[in-house]
């Protein structure tokens, strides 16, 4: 059978942090304010291969109010939901990621991207898409004030 999922995140863009996505560190002046390291891409894939496996969301699995996860690698709750749903014998057929954010420019950094997703989900980098967007001065991402992911992932 298979099964399609929608993940989804936002963060604000905050001075003094890291800018992570996709598990990598981007070179920038700002980066995701979050209980974790608040990667959006990985957040949205979590919350995409827990959709599709009808296993609820990000907070339902690492609730951000738990010291537990406090600063942790998002790497580390992908792992622990990629454990998740190969638990339910599901695999990743394949991921379609969107990132927008205004600044840096991430064409560069794509296949680097990219690569990391295939061996944390220990997919073929062929069978993920990762595109790039900016809101065109829109908005608090256009505004450069947050950055926002969407990703659709497929199971069988």
């Amino acid at each position: 059978m298979m099964r399609v999922g929608l993940g989804y995140d936002i963060h604000r863009l905050v001075k003094n942090r890291r800018l992570y996505l996709g598990g990598m560190v981007i070179p920038w002046n700002k980066g995701e304010m979050g209980h974790s390291d608040g990667d959006v891409l990985i957040h949205a894939l979590i919350d995409a291969l827990l959709g599709a496996a009808a296993m609820g969301d990000i907070g339902t699995h690492f609730p951000p109010g738990d010291p537990a996860y406090k600063n942790i690698s998002s790497e580390t709750l992908l792992q622990k939901t990629i454990e998740l749903i190969s638990a339910r014998s599901y695999s990743i057929v394949n991921i379609d990621a969107t990132i927008i954010l205004e600044k840096p420019k991430l064409l560069p950094f794509v296949p680097r991207i990219k690569n990391n997703l295939s061996r944390l989900t220990k997919t073929d980098a062929s069978l993920i898409s990762l595109k790039c967007k900016t809101k065109e001065g829109m908005g608090n991402v256009g505004r450069g004030k947050a950055i926002e992911a969407y990703v659709i992932v497929l199971l069988q």
